[in-house]
């Protein structure tokens, strides 16, 4: 992991794709502060900006620079859900761009408990997660449909889905409501 760490660092760090695996699917991640990162998963999925897309972190010390300052009793809240299947939509950081946050004041952030996927938020930081798949298709579980669909644009990181059969949670954390589930 650590030589495929270096090498996917410096792809991201260079506005690359990887493609890796998450607890229900393969996810296609990025730099999320990267815009031509980001303008590519967009058109690799063929998804509207406006959705937003989900960043994924193996603790929530990586995302506090792309959120605004959260209360202890919040971070609280939110610890009883993670690490874990939870995505919570909160207020996101002047710094995070619209091309992240959709038409959005909150960002999408996630603390996974998948092994592979926390090993690799801690080599690379925080990644944009999104499902390995074009708008509308299903996701793909496995590192070779991944590299069938997207080719060489986008760098397959080998490793085992978990065994989620759906993708998270989402939940506004202001409101409680789930908004996928």
């Amino acid at each position: 992991m650590r030589r495929l760490g270096r090498a996917s660092r410096g792809h991201i760090q260079r506005g690359g794709v990887i493609a890796y695996p998450t607890e229900s699917c393969f996810g296609l991640g990025c730099d999320p502060l990267h815009p031509q990162g980001l303008q590519a998963i967009l058109r690799l999925k063929g998804r509207p900006q406006r959705k937003g897309m989900i960043v994924v972190a193996a603790s929530l010390d990586q995302v506090r620079p792309l959120l605004r300052p959260l209360s202890q009793a919040d971070e609280a809240r939110l610890m009883q859900y993670w690490p874990g299947p939870y995505t919570f939509l909160l207020p996101a950081a002047r710094r995070v761009l619209p091309m992240l946050r959709g038409k959005h004041p909150t960002l999408a952030v996630r603390v996974t408990a998948h092994p592979a996927t926390v090993a690799l938020c801690r080599s690379l930081g925080p990644l944009v997660s999104t499902s390995a798949n074009r708008s509308g298709k299903p996701s793909i579980r496995d590192a070779r449909n991944c590299r069938r669909q997207f080719g060489t644009g986008v760098q397959v990181i080998p490793g085992r889905v978990g065994r989620a059969r759906k993708p998270s949670t989402i939940i506004d954390f202001a409101s409680g409501r789930i908004l996928r589930g």
